[in-house]
């Protein structure tokens, strides 16, 4: 069976999270062929894996946002859309409303009326539509203004869906986002079946973003973060089936509009054999040392995270911090974190770059999440694995891997503080810090707790007969 993998910002781009996800995926079932359709920023990161591709990768199709520059139309168009299709991109902006995947279908993937996207933002017709979206719902901003956001809004999306699409016998998408609306499109063109797993929640992350974000001013947050609230209804309108990685998702994706029957979940899993000559945790003389596994993003609120270091480094003065994990995405994000550090005037931080984490978890004493957004983080599943303890902050499934859900009793495996919220977090480090038995009860707790529910071997077989079932029913 050939898969078609619609990713977005991640694989293969990008180290760790869904990334690592989607190469255990792959890898782990052999027997089906993959083509991946990949969704990223900038076109200088064409073929700049970096994960080495697994043969049963039959190809891979990477489409960049910023080749949209490239597009052009000779002159402004007249009455080139229906009053159908004119009220198909009418839902689409405004939302609230039932979006006719098919309809968009007939719109953008008619090549011979429209040569490139741009011919739609240029005509009159397009004009009208933005025009009647703004007198019933933001006549109170700048037209001017309102006009270039709904542009720079829906281009992307108008793009990618006039691009080539690949045949395959099953679409999974790992977002609902622009992948979960390419997904459902090729689905509808192959009269094929289509799929999501949903690992964070999409529409929310790209809502903190948008939120703590310079380029969207003022007012037009809302408009923003209401266009990626469409794409999610969307996306969970066309699918087929939509799994997730723990129940709260769950209930979250019912809030937004996704109908419960539709909704599964399979948790991470991880190769607790890769931990396996790491045993429990191990008293020593030495300084505490303080990891967090994650890529140097704002998402992850390193940050926070070294604020806390700061205050808990007054309680243990030769403490010392590694952050393992990539910080090339995002230099200028990487640099304020080295500005923090110095202004600080914190010692002994150590921003490793990706690297195998094997090798340091050994010499970790306490493991911290800062995120301000996660799904089930890989990183608290492959720390616990080590038998390591964490603190994170209050988001995704964090409190069900810390606590465990209604029916475990194993106890806590760390605890949890609310996000950006670097006095508690300290507050908890000194805790632990000073308490080396709760450590490596926590520590030895996380890996019972993973062992028991959160193995690669549940996950990759979840998947197998998932897969199966639409081998059946085609």
């Amino acid at each position: 069976m050939k898969i078609c993998l619609l990713t977005e910002g991640s694989y293969p781009y990008v180290v760790g999270g869904v990334s690592s996800w989607c190469q255990m995926l792959i890898q782990g079932l052999p027997q089906h062929d993959f083509y991946i359709y990949s969704i990223g920023a900038e076109s200088k990161d064409r073929g700049a894996f970096k994960y080495k591709i697994p043969s049963n990768v039959k190809g891979v199709q990477e489409e960049f946002l910023d080749e949209i520059l490239n597009q052009y139309s000779n002159c402004m168009k007249e009455n080139i859309l229906n009053a159908e299709e004119k009220n198909a991109i009418y839902e689409l902006i405004i939302g609230g409303l039932p979006l006719n995947i098919k309809k968009l279908a007939s719109i953008f993937r008619n090549r011979r009326r429209f040569a490139s996207s741009l011919d739609i933002f240029m005509s009159s017709d397009f004009f009208d539509v933005i025009q009647r979206v703004y007198m019933e719902k933001y006549s109170y901003l700048p037209f001017t203004d309102f006009f270039w956001t709904i542009r720079s809004m829906l281009l992307p999306l108008l793009y990618l869906l006039q691009q080539d699409l690949p045949e395959a016998d099953v679409y999974h998408s790992v977002a609902t986002g622009y992948c979960g609306v390419i997904g459902a499109m090729a689905a509808e063109i192959y009269h094929k079946p289509f799929m999501i797993t949903e690992h964070g929640i999409y529409s929310r992350e790209r809502e903190v973003e948008i939120i703590k974000s310079d380029w969207a001013k003022g007012d037009f947050k809302s408009v923003w973060i209401q266009y990626f609230y469409n794409l999610a209804k969307l996306s969970y309108a066309t699918a087929d089936r939509v799994y997730t990685l723990f129940e709260h998702n769950a209930e979250i994706e019912q809030d937004l509009g996704c109908n419960p029957q539709k909704i599964g979940i399979v948790p991470n899993g991880v190769h607790m054999e890769r931990f396996a000559e790491i045993g429990e945790l191990q008293k020593h003389d030495g300084p505490l040392t303080i990891g967090a596994v994650v890529r140097v993003v704002p998402i992850k609120d390193i940050v926070t995270l070294l604020r806390a270091f700061f205050l808990f480094k007054e309680e243990f003065p030769d403490a010392r911090l590694i952050v393992m994990g990539g910080y090339g995405e995002d230099k200028e994000y990487y640099d304020l974190c080295q500005q923090t550090v110095a202004m600080l005037g914190i010692t002994n931080v150590e921003f490793t770059g990706s690297v195998n984490i094997v090798e340091y978890l050994p010499q970790i004493d306490l493991m911290v999440l800062s995120s301000i957004s996660e799904g089930q983080p890989l990183a608290v599943l492959e720390g616990f694995a080590a038998h390591r303890p964490f603190v994170t902050t209050d988001v995704g499934c964090c409190r069900e891997l810390i606590y465990g859900d209604s029916s475990d009793n194993l106890g806590a495996a760390g605890t949890i503080v609310a996000p950006m919220d670097f006095e508690s977090m300290a507050q908890e480090m000194i805790r632990l810090g000073k308490d080396f038995e709760l450590r490596r009860q926590m520590g030895n707790t996380g890996y019972e707790r993973t062992k028991r529910g959160y193995t690669y071997e549940h996950f990759i077989d979840s998947y197998r007969k998932i897969y199966q079932m639409y081998e059946q029913e085609a």
